[in-house]
């Protein structure tokens, strides 16, 4: 995790939340998904034009699925619940999930410093999430809790998966421009085969919106995979959910969410698991 991968990595997260807070922004989350997923697909197109052929095709249709699933997962989860609370959830389960995935499948194994700034991250974003998260009935909203947790499992699963494939495509511009293709086309098709001709006037008062959304989602991922061929999955993995606290604060400033002082003792607690993580070894 040298000085130039951890600013990367802090630059995803932040460009992460922005397309993420975006995408919540729109009510209809068909729509949003389109453009953004369909812009990405442009985005992936035109860039592979310049781009060598990568040489990891198995480990870019697999990611392109669970990318697929990751997005129907999110959607559901904005849908049921704030932004300030699904998205935290989201990424704060991944992180230790892709831990123990990058031990077991790429024997890149932390030593204990690592494993306890992990450790401390996650307990840290897992009190963000969950603070507040309540139904109407005063009770856990479980179905929210649901969803956002399958996204978070679907997210470390990608995530170890482009891990392998992107050190093995021998390009990481190749790769993520038809990752980007791959992945991109799912949504704007079904869209498209259930509104039919009345896609595109729905789509156009967010389009300029919606494409924002794909470029900040391009090279927010694009930031991730190149910042995992030089630095170990884990490591990257937990630094890439302080975009959690950006989350948060959008939450709160955007979309008058509430933002108070538990949320603020577990964003602290984040913070010193980071500073572990990053000084470990």
């Amino acid at each position: 995790m040298t000085p130039l991968v951890t600013f990367a990595v802090l630059v995803a997260a932040v460009t992460h939340a922005g397309w993420n807070a975006i995408a919540h922004g729109v009510r209809d989350q068909l729509l949003s998904f389109t453009l953004i997923a369909g812009g990405g697909a442009l985005i992936g197109a035109v860039t592979a034009l310049f781009a060598p052929l990568p040489a990891a095709w198995p480990y870019l249709i697999a990611s392109a699925l669970l990318h697929i699933g990751y997005y129907v997962l999110l959607m559901r989860s904005f849908t049921l619940g704030d932004f300030g609370q699904m998205y935290p959830i989201a990424r704060g389960t991944a992180p230790l999930v892709v831990t123990f995935l990058a031990a077991v499948f790429v024997h890149e194994v932390p030593d204990g410093r690592q494993l306890l700034g992990v450790a401390v991250a996650c307990a840290g974003l897992t009190g963000l999430a969950l603070w507040g998260i309540r139904g109407k009935d005063a009770r856990p909203h479980w179905p929210a809790l649901l969803a956002a947790g399958a996204t978070g499992l679907a997210i470390a699963l990608y995530t170890v998966v482009d891990g392998v494939g992107v050190r093995a495509s021998g390009t990481p511009l190749g790769y993520i421009a038809w990752l980007m293709i791959l992945e991109g086309l799912a949504i704007p098709a079904y869209a498209l085969w259930t509104r039919r001709a009345a896609l595109l006037p729905q789509l156009r008062p967010y389009a300029a919106r919606g494409l924002l959304g794909a470029a900040l989602s391009v090279a927010a991922y694009a930031l991730v995979l190149w910042a995992q061929t030089k630095a170990p999955l884990a490591p990257i993995a937990a630094l890439r959910e302080s975009s959690i606290i950006v989350g948060a604060a959008i939450g709160a400033l955007f979309f008058k969410e509430r933002f108070g002082a538990p949320r603020v003792a577990a964003a602290g607690l984040m913070v010193v698991g980071i500073g572990l993580m990053l000084h470990a070894g």
